[in-house]
């Protein structure tokens, strides 16, 4: 994700805000590091003009949305905005998507919230018809619950293209879009609050049993994240990202969408305390509900000499695409970022042919 090193603040504004001018440039430097792909999300700007950007520079990097919002455009829309990156990057579009909570929905894009994985479902299956329909011919004749298309006349459809298989990734965190992920998607994309422990007490028997409903292989899912993580090159410095990126846990505790992940860990009385405050607007008073033992439960915390072995210990066994990154402000950067990078793919904890992004 660009810049190198960002790490997403919640509460507040980024060090360096993403100039989307140099995106191309960034990806290229990306690829050159070694890195198999580069994720980009929908916050302050659109991810996939971002994505046209950084294809023009690379010929190798995966590009990911990580995530772009699915309900406030139509599937058709999407589609096209994918098959037209697809096209454009000869075949190394993931696209990733979410469905954002009910607040979003209503307040921000003005549009009627339903449940949103049966939604998100349709939504998939709408795409994949629309797609059939280019590639292949097939009358347009999807007849969903929430999406009902039937019309596409040549002036519209693009037509076949040589990479037609663009894989699917759903940002999920209940248990019932877990289940859409195994029955619809090729991927999930886990939030980064997700802790080992709901990963594999949670998140994967609910796959699990959405893949059993359309007898699909569970373990051909990819699962994805960006863990929250603080680090620095020295004690000192990463006690001061620390307490911003506790300040990032305190903001995700108090979304009552995330409650599941805490609960898990018998945390749902602060989740309903920290909602309360932000009601209120009372942001200041958050961080103060996330002690240690949730923070370093969250959080992963260590200096730039041992993060990328903790990372592995965390979650090595469990993803197989990991973004992670340093700021890179010079050649010493550069090299410690790609001794990072080969001791998170080559650890004999990871699974098998690991992708960093």
């Amino acid at each position: 994700m660009l810049p190198l090193g960002k790490v997403d603040p919640g509460l507040r504004e980024p060090d360096t805000p993403l100039d989307v001018r140099t995106i191309a440039e960034g990806a290229a430097q990306i690829e050159s590091l070694g890195y198999d792909g580069l994720a980009v999300e929908e916050c302050k700007d659109d991810p996939y003009q971002q994505l046209a950007l950084a294809s023009v520079n690379t010929e190798q990097l995966d590009l990911a949305t990580s995530v772009a919002m699915a309900f406030p455009r139509s599937p058709t829309i999407t589609a096209m905005s994918a098959w037209t990156l697809q096209k454009a990057s000869q075949g190394r579009l993931i696209l990733g998507l979410g469905s954002q909570v009910r607040g979003h929905i209503r307040r921000r894009y003005g549009m009627e919230w339903t449940a949103p994985a049966p939604r998100m479902r349709d939504y998939i299956l709408a795409m994949k018809a629309v797609w059939r329909c280019w590639q292949h011919r097939e009358p347009l004749n999807h007849d969903g619950d929430h999406y009902k298309l039937n019309l596409m006349v040549p002036l519209f459809d693009p037509g076949p293209i040589d990479h037609p298989e663009i894989p699917i990734h759903i940002s999920a965190i209940n248990t019932n879009m877990c289940g859409v992920v195994g029955e619809v998607a090729d991927g999930i994309r886990l939030h980064p609050v997700c802790s080992p422990k709901f990963i594999e007490e949670v998140m994967v028997p609910a796959v699990e049993r959405g893949a059993a409903r359309t007898q699909r292989n569970p373990k051909s899912i990819d699962w994805c994240m960006k863990p929250l993580v603080a680090t620095a090159q020295d004690e000192a410095t990463l006690e001061t990202v620390a307490e911003s990126v506790r300040a990032r846990v305190g903001f995700y505790l108090s979304t009552p969408a995330y409650k599941a992940a805490f609960e898990v860990h018998g945390w749902g009385d602060q989740v309903d305390r920290a909602a309360s405050l932000s009601r209120e607007q009372r942001w200041d008073e958050i961080p103060a509900l996330v002690d240690d033992e949730m923070f370093h439960t969250i959080a992963t915390v260590g200096t730039y000499e041992n993060i990328a072995s903790l990372l592995n210990a965390r979650f090595g066994s469990l993803i197989d695409r990991i973004e992670f990154s340093i700021p890179v402000t010079n050649p010493d950067h550069e090299s410690l970022l790609r001794s990072m990078l080969n001791e998170l793919r080559n650890s004999d904890e990871l699974r098998l042919e690991k992708k960093l992004f």
